[in-house]
């Protein structure tokens, strides 16, 4: 591979596409999906509802955690086993929006749910209720990325790709300021961070500023994937569901086999398969994490949220322009030495000391929010995991889109999505079960570098973009 196949995104032999451009409306009306749903992420896995599950739902910390890894890790196996078939599928049935539609009501069932997780209560339904909202939120993103080759011209992807990412942050944003302004109060004051009461009268001691996120992110799911329906163009002309259904494992095999084939492809997912189990585990416990060392409760959480999704809306934006200059690769790459710096940073910092103790912190408490020196280190270490989970992500997707035909997306969005969560047991269990092993969150946690570090290095020997030439 040679560095302009690097820096040129634009090249002749990028995949033709079958279709003229959707109009921008279509197309921003496409980016708006990712605004109805990643408050999900951001609300209920990774900075409200996750830690609460972890810290005040289950027993202890230990328990918390490890419950909370094998929940990602069983979603992850389902994820892992249908997503290629469903991706065939959709591409055998032609239509996207009617999976959508099918995946969102269990998704919103599953979120709604979440309210009955009051504290006292047995762990196995908002397990449940998780694992299903996991995975018909991925399935759902499945089949809403594998429009992206016969919307927006190719070298247009990865800006478009990073913008609706950004777009997506922006939605948590707004989530989560109006969830710590209006509906959660601090356990000691009873007041939101606007000192007023807490809407409908909320009872933080009872978990219920945690709890209504579910019924929250549900309700802004089903009122903002609305325009997608109605004015993005979906794909027709396809077989019958029962036909497309009884040819699926026959495709898939036959996908698998051309896989194999393109070399450059396989590459690349098996590298995305890697450190996305990497990234996915950050994502899914690096909330639970924090709130565990530094006891930190919805207030806190939140605050620390909005921080990350600031400085990540702006790294998806600028993203985005590097991703037309020098190509999805080096976004990739540049994101995923952020995010190995920045766990090694946060699993390395505790109470008095970072980096393993090479580095003293005062102790003394300053008062406040994040009150100790570690606490601020820690935030410091976060905003790189802020800047760079986005564009890791989008610029993975605008890779794929780069590198495979229109006709062929379902396909291969179906094995992008497996390559993303074949494994994604792994990292949550491993950081469960080392957990428990050691008895330390900390020690547990530090099992994601080797899936970031082990992924940048397969990655760094992977073709851009991945053609069918190897």
């Amino acid at each position: 591979m040679t560095d302009s196949s690097i820096a040129s995104p634009r090249a002749n032999n990028s995949p033709v596409q079958h279709q003229p451009p959707a109009s921008k409306l279509a197309i921003r009306s496409w980016m708006l999906f990712d605004w109805a749903a990643q408050p999900f992420f951001t609300v209920v896995i990774t900075f409200i509802f996750g830690p609460y599950f972890v810290s005040r739902l289950a027993e202890d910390a230990v328990q918390g955690q490890a419950a909370w890894g094998y929940t990602v890790t069983i979603a992850g196996v389902i994820i892992a086993l249908l997503a290629p078939i469903l991706g065939a599928v959709a591409d055998a049935t032609g239509a996207r929006k009617r999976w959508i539609a099918f995946f969102a009501l269990i998704k919103i069932t599953a979120l709604l749910l979440l309210w009955f997780a009051a504290p006292g209560s047995a762990l196995w339904l908002p397990m449940l209720c998780v694992i299903c909202a996991m995975v018909a939120a991925e399935f759902s993103i499945l089949f809403n990325d594998s429009m992206m080759p016969r919307l927006i011209p190719a070298q247009d992807i990865g800006r478009v790709s990073n913008l609706a990412w950004g777009l997506g942050y922006l939605g948590g944003l707004v989530v989560l300021f109006s969830v710590l302004l209006l509906l959660a109060g601090s356990p000691e004051t009873g007041k939101t961070l606007l000192g007023i009461k807490p809407l409908f009268g909320l009872d933080a001691t009872q978990g219920e500023d945690a709890r209504i996120t579910g019924p929250y992110a549900a309700l802004w799911y089903l009122i903002f994937i609305v325009p997608m329906f109605l004015f993005t163009p979906d794909s027709h002309g396809g077989v019958s569901l029962l036909r497309a259904i009884s040819g699926t494992l026959r495709e898939l095999k036959s996908t698998l086999a051309e896989a194999m084939q393109r070399k450059s492809l396989l590459r690349f997912l098996l590298a995305r398969m890697v450190y996305q189990d990497g990234v996915n585990g950050l994502l899914a416990l690096g909330g639970t994490f924090a709130a565990s060392m530094f006891g930190w409760q919805t207030i806190e959480m939140g605050i620390y949220g909005i921080l990350l999704l600031v400085v990540a809306i702006g790294g998806c934006a600028y993203a985005g322009r590097l991703d037309a200059q020098l190509g999805s690769k080096t976004v990739v790459l540049m994101s995923l030495l952020l995010l190995i710096v920045a766990t090694f940073g946060i699993v390395s910092t505790g109470p008095g000391y970072s980096l393993f103790g090479w580095v003293s912190l005062s102790t003394a408490d300053s008062g406040g929010l994040f009150a100790t020196a570690a606490e601020k280190v820690y935030i410091g270490f976060g905003l790189l995991i802020g800047i760079a989970f986005g564009p890791v992500q989008a610029s993975s997707r605008a890779y794929l889109a780069r590198s495979v035909n229109a006709d062929e997306a379902g396909r291969y969005f179906g094995l992008y999505a497996l390559s993303g969560r074949a494994t994604a047991f792994l990292a949550p269990m491993a950081v469960a079960s080392l957990t428990l092993y050691a008895d330390s969150a900390r020690i547990g946690m530090s099992a994601l570098l080797v899936f970031l570090i082990a992924g940048l290095w397969l990655l760094l020997k992977t073709p851009y973009p991945a053609l069918r030439a190897s």
